[in-house]
């Protein structure tokens, strides 16, 4: 401006004529200034500054107002690019952020929104499934703490053998303590599915989504004996139901036991039809009272041997038994004596 009027000066005393081309400079150079003055708005954070400038590009304009742009920082439009009247600069800061994520802490410098975008832009791939605190919708601001927690979950299927039980079964034709498997056993299977969850790779959660009997087991079947055993002095045993102490007499074929002589109908023959004997290798016959020892059991009395239930009396009442002997002169020296009598099998 200073030559501008110097030379005003020194062409004025020239003339109309020079101040005339003096008059036209001013006005080419104003116009030129002029039209290089810019206006722009400056926008950090949603702070917006007027900024008066004469520069061309956003650049230099950051450069002239000491506005340092960080590594993360965003801003729009591109640095480089030329400056118009009434441009706009917006610049977001970027914040700092820690993430604890798979075992590590990352420490992240970020300009996005939300906790999700950020994920996005730094590359930490979060599923569905994991845990993210505080939501991975949240906005963003400096200084926060975000934590992803890997949810993991698998689905396990196991077979597990089912015990099978015991029945045992009384056997009355064996005796006792002596054992007999009738039907062998048989385990059975189930299948157990669980869902386990895992939280950063550690078990948290054991949930069972279905059990089920694939096999039903096979009970074991068992016959154990229950009559007892009588060892005989002669050797042997005997083999019983249960035992009674009676009155035992003596009878035999005879008029004087049975009312009866040779000829008579039924002389000889047992309440049962069957032929009054004794028999030392055998059954010999026993006279019994029926409600007390049914007709037909068979007997192993006490001294006197094997007997089969099959003749009945006047005088057997009770807990009363005659044994058949072969003559009178046996039924004397039997006589009346007390005597275990075994209800055998």
């Amino acid at each position: 401006m200073d030559k501008l009027k110097n030379m005003y000066k020194s062409y004025f005393s020239i003339g109309p004529k020079a101040v005339l081309v003096v008059m036209l400079s001013l006005m080419v150079v104003t116009a030129g200034v002029q039209a290089a003055k810019k206006t722009i708005v400056v926008s950090i954070d949603g702070k917006e500054t007027k900024i008066v400038t004469f520069r061309k590009t956003f650049k230099d304009v950051l450069s002239d107002n000491s506005i340092v742009l960080g590594p993360k920082d965003k801003m729009t439009p591109s640095i480089d690019t030329k400056l118009k009247k009434n441009d706009r600069i917006d610049i977001k800061k970027a914040v700092n952020v820690t993430v604890a994520v798979d075992g590590q802490e990352k420490k992240i410098l970020t300009t996005e929104d939300t906790v999700y975008k950020m994920f996005n832009d730094e590359g930490i791939i979060v599923k569905d499934t994991d845990r993210v605190i505080p939501s991975r919708n949240i906005q963003i601001s400096d200084g926060l703490n975000v934590v992803v927690t890997r949810i993991e979950s698998k689905i396990i299927s196991e077979s597990v053998d089912l015990d099978f039980s015991t029945v045992v079964k009384n056997d009355d034709e064996a005796i006792t303590g002596s054992k007999k498997i009738l039907q062998e056993g048989e385990k059975g299977q189930r299948v157990i599915t669980t869902e386990l969850v895992y939280e950063d790779g550690k078990e948290t959660e054991r949930k069972v989504l279905n059990d089920v009997v694939t096999k039903k087991p096979v009970q074991r079947i068992v016959s154990v004996g229950t009559l007892a055993v009588l060892n005989l002095s002669r050797g042997g045993q005997v083999a019983y139901k249960n035992s009674i102490k009676m009155k035992a007499t003596a009878y035999t074929s005879n008029f004087a036991s049975t009312g009866k002589s040779p000829g008579d109908k039924g002389f000889g023959r047992t309440a049962t039809g069957t032929i009054a004997k004794r028999n030392p290798d055998g059954y010999s016959s026993i006279a019994v009272d029926p409600r007390v020892i049914p007709l037909g059991t068979k007997l192993y009395i006490e001294g006197y041997g094997y007997g089969i239930a099959e003749d009945t009396g006047g005088a057997i009442k009770g807990n009363i038994i005659d044994v058949y002997l072969n003559s009178e002169s046996e039924c004397r020296q039997w006589g009346v004596r007390t005597v275990n009598v075994y209800i055998v099998k």
